[in-house]
């Protein structure tokens, strides 16, 4: 009896976990497998990596060096560069979106406890590209010392300004 009270209760976690995790899963078809993957899944030459994470570095010299005359002058003065990122389709090389994610702390102290708390915003910066674009036109576009400010293809919004309208 024992042990046919372990298989149900065996088979039954199994059922509750089969059912439940994958559930979302099959419901939500942007978490389905896809035809987008990350940039740096899609690149396939050692000079595209190279021009890839080139770009990565220089946008956050980029904000670094902007951020304390701008975004940081507001209410949180220590808004830092996490990643930038970009999708792209695996087959066509179209870019399918590019974000860049930020964080900030404002941190308090409470004067009878010592106690410390902090507001910690973060911020997911969509940038302002074009439909259509491709990964290899918009690495050429951004190419160089200040990513930041160059025209991104097929119009003239850079990412600072998609930063201006999200930071």
């Amino acid at each position: 009896m024992q042990r046919a009270s372990l298989s149900g209760t065996t088979a039954a976690i199994v059922a509750l976990v089969v059912c439940t995790a994958p559930a979302s899963a099959r419901s939500d078809p942007d978490l389905r497998p896809g035809n987008y993957v990350d940039v740096a899944a899609y690149l396939q030459t050692d000079e595209a990596f190279e021009a890839w994470f080139t770009l990565r570095h220089q946008l956050y010299r980029n904000f670094d060096a902007i951020c304390g005359d701008t975004f940081c002058e507001g209410d949180y003065s220590n808004i830092q560069s996490l990643r930038f990122v970009c999708s792209v389709h695996r087959v066509s090389g179209l870019v399918g979106s590019c974000a860049w994610s930020f964080a900030a702390s404002e941190e308090s102290v409470a004067r009878r406890s010592g106690r410390i708390s902090a507001e910690t915003p973060a911020w997911l910066c969509v940038s302002p590209l074009v439909a259509g674009t491709t990964i290899e036109a918009l690495l050429h576009a951004l190419q160089g010392e200040e990513p930041l400010y160059a025209a991104l293809p097929g119009t003239s919004l850079t990412l600072y300004d998609g930063l201006v309208d999200c930071l």
